[in-house]
């Protein structure tokens, strides 16, 4: 898959099949879109292009606005879309100067000067141009104009699925892993640097990587236990995660800690990815660490129960 920055001309797509939108998460729904387009390219002797937006409209729209967490950071959503058969990522900057292009300028600047496009398929709500005042009947009137054919997603194949970003968004941050990984078709994943922490879970018997993310957009499921995978380059283990503030020893910071199960290795400094695979319990605040320590013990049994079916 190739990545394509900015709004110059791309000269090398052939026969473009396009959709558009921030398809964040990259979930069954949105991937009901990829495989129409994928369908139509091989078809006509095509490439598939997807357009999307960065940083997310609503960002840049709203910066006041701070309750928009997001599903998959660009890196994330690149490579889940390159997975699924995407030939052509167009990154568009996102700004408050593109937002108010009129509906016939994005498409004439983007659809067409851009990247020649030769059928579009979007689904029934998508909605482009200033005030998101332009949709499916303003492409339609383009169409013949610029030379490109129209395709709709029907309303009814997207709500037979009945899946959005705004519902996974939801689950996870009540701590339905179970419901967000099934909308999502894999489990959801976070990553980030692994940093020095008090070394407390280490007295206890428990030694945990303590994870920073940097992107403060990146949604971060509710506090509590969970069962995990652990990617380390080329390599999963298994796991136990506790996000929350570690009401026991009276932390007063959310922090996101994994205990690797079997492993003995220096990853100070190293990215990781998270898999979240179920939630095994709320975070509890203990009378002593000896009850910590106890429910520990409980928890990995728990844990690597649930891990052993997969």
């Amino acid at each position: 898959m190739k990545i394509h920055l900015g709004t110059e001309k791309i000269h090398e797509i052939e026969n473009a099949v396009v959709t558009a939108g921030t398809f964040d998460g990259v979930h069954i729904g949105h991937q009901k879109i990829l495989n129409r387009i994928r369908d139509v390219a091989d078809k006509t002797n095509g490439q598939t292009v997807l357009i999307t937006y960065w940083p997310h409209p609503r960002l840049v729209l709203k910066p006041w606005d701070n309750t928009l967490l997001l599903l998959s950071t660009f890196p994330e959503k690149a490579n889940l879309l390159e997975a699924q058969g995407i030939d052509h990522l167009v990154k568009i900057p996102f700004t408050r100067d593109f937002a108010s292009m009129s509906p016939e300028e994005y498409i004439k600047v983007v659809l067409d000067e851009r990247i020649n496009t030769r059928k579009m398929i979007i689904g029934y709500d998508h909605r482009f141009g200033k005030d998101r005042s332009g949709g499916l009947d303003e492409l339609k009137a383009f169409a013949p104009k610029y030379n490109f054919d129209v395709e709709e997603i029907s309303r009814q194949d997207i709500d037979e699925i009945g899946i959005s970003s705004t519902k996974i968004r939801t689950a996870l941050q009540s701590g339905d892993i179970t419901t967000a990984n099934t909308y999502l078709g894999r489990n959801y994943c976070v990553s980030g640097r692994v940093i020095h922490g008090n070394q407390l879970g280490r007295s206890i018997g428990y030694p945990t990587a303590n994870i920073e993310v940097k992107e403060n957009y990146k949604l971060i499921p509710a506090d509590g236990v969970y069962a995990v995978k652990v990617c380390n380059k080329y390599t999963k283990f298994d796991g136990m995660l506790n996000i929350g503030q570690k009401p026991t020893i009276g932390g007063e910071n959310k922090t996101i800690e994994v205990n690797i199960f079997d492993f003995n290795q220096d990853i100070y400094n190293t990215e990781i990815t998270i898999e979240f695979v179920d939630h095994v319990r709320n975070e509890i605040k203990f009378d002593s660490l000896d009850s910590l320590k106890l429910q520990l013990a409980e928890d990995e049994k728990a844990v690597r129960n649930r891990l052993s079916k997969l």
